[in-house]
């Protein structure tokens, strides 16, 4: 996702910093290459972490939510004094940052589509839902006249709360990405075939927003709240969803891959926000357990492991 946007801002002056030493050196050899619903190769300056030098007016952080102490540790000397830091994380990342960067330069940004890494140089977009993102403050957003152009070149920005941008994509994600980790579905496969358990988790995240204080849940230019609470909402489902034929879960992908998936830092903020303002969501927290088992070996990735979520 990182690549993707860092393609979408190629008019703008940014490094690429990464672990992946070999997507470092394609990219510098051949540039960024996104392919999918975007078909765009960007000259761009990749680095590695060791590589990084001077400080920045801005960082964007896109990596995964169990690196964020990690990676945010080893930011705070590369960032300007009145610099700001924007995450386009899911979940709910900013409480995190505000232990190494001031609230104020704390910025949250949400990203509609989804990508994924093809091989070293090249991502591809499986969605084609168009280029959509929702901007907000976490502190008082002084910055925020400055920082709303730069990502208005991404795509279509909206700007908005940032409580009520952030829950609604993770309504999305606590729906849709752990159950299509836990099937090995596309989103559009599940809105078409586990409409009450997407919906079941839907409502319980709908319900917590609404517990603080959320009135609106902006999306791509809907209203979550009025899109999926009402009695069309199964029928909706797959409509809203046809554009994420080929996206399956990046959680999936971590787990094929023998890594530990981010669910904790999705579906389970979704959990420990509930439990702050007194809202149970058991469907969610039971989807968050039944993946740590398919982690841990004891169930496995198939459609018929959602059978074991009880409505």
């Amino acid at each position: 996702m990182g690549t993707s946007l860092g393609v979408l801002l190629d008019e703008m002056s940014l490094d690429l910093v990464t672990h992946n030493a070999s997507h470092v050196e394609a990219m510098n050899r051949g540039g960024a290459i996104v392919e999918g619903a975007l078909t765009r190769s960007t000259r761009v300056r990749a680095l590695l972490p060791s590589q990084m030098e001077g400080k920045y007016d801005m960082v964007i952080l896109a990596v995964k939510q169990r690196e964020t102490h990690a990676a945010a540790q080893f930011l705070q000397p590369f960032l300007k004094e009145d610099g700001c830091v924007v995450t386009v994380q899911n979940g709910l990342p900013e409480p995190a940052l505000e232990k190494y960067f001031p609230r104020d330069a704390i910025y949250g940004c949400t990203l509609s589509w989804s990508a994924e890494q093809v091989c070293p140089g090249i991502v591809r977009v499986t969605s084609e839902t168009g280029f959509h993102l929702g901007l907000g403050a976490y502190g008082d957003g002084g910055r925020l006249s400055e920082i709303a152009p730069i990502f208005a070149h991404a795509g279509t920005l909206t700007v908005g709360s940032l409580k009520e941008l952030r829950f609604a994509k993770l309504a999305v994600n606590a729906a849709f990405s752990t159950l299509s980790a836990l099937s090995g579905m596309t989103f559009y496969e599940l809105a078409k075939k586990q409409k009450k358990r997407i919906l079941a988790i839907m409502g319980e995240v709908f319900a917590v927003a609404r517990a603080y204080g959320c009135e609106a849940l902006p999306q791509n230019g809907y209203d979550l709240f009025k899109v999926f609470s009402g009695p069309f909402a199964g029928m909706l489902l797959p409509v809203a969803m046809r554009a994420y034929r080929e996206t399956r879960s990046g959680m999936l992908r971590d787990i094929e891959a023998g890594r530990r998936c981010d669910v904790d830092y999705v579906a389970g903020a979704a959990v420990r926000a509930g439990k702050d303002r007194g809202v149970a969501l058991p469907v969610t927290e039971a989807a968050v357990s039944l993946l740590h088992d398919v982690e841990n070996g004891l169930a496995e990735i198939a459609p018929d492991t959602l059978e074991l979520l009880l409505l």
